[in-house]
């Protein structure tokens, strides 16, 4: 039986995103990109309510930390792969995005279990996201507003230079922790 817990509302957010994951991918299959829009822009929202609850009111749990961003990566990865589908962005934006999240999730799994650090998400891979969600969005809204077709690319390309970008910090960062060295 289901027992409502107020400290778990950032948990119940990620459980919402996760559960907008299929309707999304499914309404942009079927063409009602309105729909699909609307969803992934309260997935979105859901996302930045969970993160702020959690730390305003010390409502942060293990799940938490472990299932926001694994939802995120979600709801990012299966709204690309559906655009891809639909032949609304090419194919090689998600082989990148996809290639970079697993070796993130690898290299962050391997220093979890060796007890080695936490990885935590910086300003460089925050506006990573922000670029992906605004070209995800502009991806949904060119459907019906052909002038956005050339700049959802440009977003797109922005938004893969700060993630490769991001990435690279990242292992600066890990390499810098793990072996002291000073930067």
């Amino acid at each position: 039986m289901f027992k409502f817990n107020i400290k778990n509302i950032p948990n119940y957010l990620t459980i919402l995103r996760l559960i907008f994951i299929p309707i999304i991918f499914s309404l942009i299959l079927l063409g009602k990109y309105n729909f699909a829009f609307i969803f992934f822009v309260l997935a979105s929202i859901s996302d930045i309510l969970d993160g702020q609850i959690a730390r305003k009111y010390h409502f942060i749990t293990d799940w938490g930390k472990l299932m926001d961003p694994l939802a995120d990566k979600l709801t990012q990865i299966s709204t690309l792969t559906a655009l891809i589908i639909k032949n609304i962005i090419p194919f090689w934006i998600l082989v990148i995005l996809t290639i970079k999240e697993l070796i993130m999730i690898s290299v962050g799994f391997i220093l979890y279990k060796n007890n080695i650090m936490t990885v935590h998400s910086k300003w460089y891979g925050k506006l990573a996201t922000v670029l992906f969600f605004v070209a995800i969005v502009f991806s949904l809204l060119s459907e019906h507003f052909v002038c956005l077709q050339n700049i959802k690319l440009l977003i797109y390309y922005l938004a893969l230079s700060i993630t490769l970008f991001a990435s690279i910090m990242y292992g600066k960062d890990i390499f810098l922790k793990k072996f002291k060295v000073e930067s």
